[in-house]
């Protein structure tokens, strides 16, 4: 833990009072063992669909191109996802009232905050990536090497960690008055800066600036790649090239709409209009059900990777009986 978070703890003379409490849907407490249950099953579906597909496309020799490489990496982003927010989440639900440390609860804001960035920047570099394809295919290899590729990776995994850093130890060096009870079932900023006793207008400030930069501007330019790629297929005089041009981005699009629409919800809103039980509900939908429907999405609506999915599982069931 920085010093900095340490300080602000550092005067407390019983430790437990420390902690802080994750009051995850502690409305419905009858509901508990259901929804842990419901919630492990999307979990393990979750990090059965994203491992196949880091699988596919790391072994099948047809799924070598930069769409799938990028494709991977969202995967791998959404299985970091889920092993920060998940475990978490069931035990809330089976030992209710348990505590979370500052270290950990700081450490999993950090998690949180730098997976949601690499998403929102795996999903821009996703759609410049088809724009290119698309509108640009004669240079679409020579731009797209394997090293601009795992350049832009690297980014996307990389630009999200000073962000989350500054805001984690920004938000964790404000005193938090009264009992700790956290009304969200993971870390995250809203709720914990509701526990805060001081002045938090220049926090808030520099978060929606935060915001701004990892969630609107790439939203904008992914608006922007697919307003061109949709004129160049309106230009195309082929109704199959149409269709497969189409066919390519519309994965990608359900996944954005999926992925912007709950955390644009969720981050975009002030702090006055914050109501912890919509925003739990809100929250499961790019925490736990867009993670686990990322891998169906792209599996199902891609030929290719049901051929390879197949493929593979000829190639292994041939090895055993062999």
């Amino acid at each position: 833990l920085p010093p900095i978070l340490s300080r602000s703890w550092g005067n407390q003379s019983r430790p437990h009072e420390l902690e802080f409490t994750l009051l995850g849907f502690a409305h419905v407490p009858t509901l508990r063992p259901m929804l842990a249950a419901l919630f492990l099953v999307i979990f393990l579906i979750t990090l059965l669909g994203n491992a196949i597909i880091v699988m596919l496309t790391s072994l099948d020799p047809g799924l070598r191109s930069p769409m799938y490489f990028f494709l991977r990496q969202l995967a791998l982003v959404e299985l970091c996802f889920s092993l920060d927010v998940a475990p978490r989440l069931l035990v809330t639900l089976l030992w209710p009232g348990r505590g979370v440390s500052p270290t950990g609860c700081a450490l999993q804001m950090l998690l949180v905050l730098s997976c949601v960035t690499s998403e929102c920047l795996l999903l821009t570099i996703m759609a410049w990536d088809r724009f290119l394809a698309i509108c640009r295919p004669l240079r679409y290899g020579a731009i797209m090497s394997p090293r601009l590729c795992h350049l832009l990776a690297a980014t996307c995994w990389l630009a999200g960690v000073p962000v989350a850093l500054v805001l984690t130890i920004w938000l964790f060096s404000f005193p938090f008055c009264g009992p700790r009870g956290v009304r969200h079932f993971l870390c995250d900023i809203a709720p914990l800066l509701s526990l805060v006793c001081a002045d938090t207008r220049v926090f808030e400030a520099s978060v929606f600036v935060a915001t701004v930069l990892i969630m609107i501007i790439p939203f904008c330019l992914i608006v922007t790649s697919y307003t061109k790629i949709l004129s160049a297929v309106l230009w195309m005089r082929s109704a199959s090239g149409r269709h497969k041009a189409l066919s390519t981005c519309a994965s990608h699009l359900i996944v954005v709409i999926l992925f912007y629409g709950t955390t644009g919800i969720i981050h975009l809103r002030p702090k006055a209009s914050y109501s912890p039980e919509n925003k739990q509900v809100v929250s499961l939908s790019y925490t736990m059900v867009t993670p686990m429907l990322n891998p169906l999405i792209y599996s199902l609506r891609n030929k290719e990777v049901k051929v390879a999915l197949e493929r593979v599982f000829i190639q292994r069931r041939c090895t055993c009986t062999s």
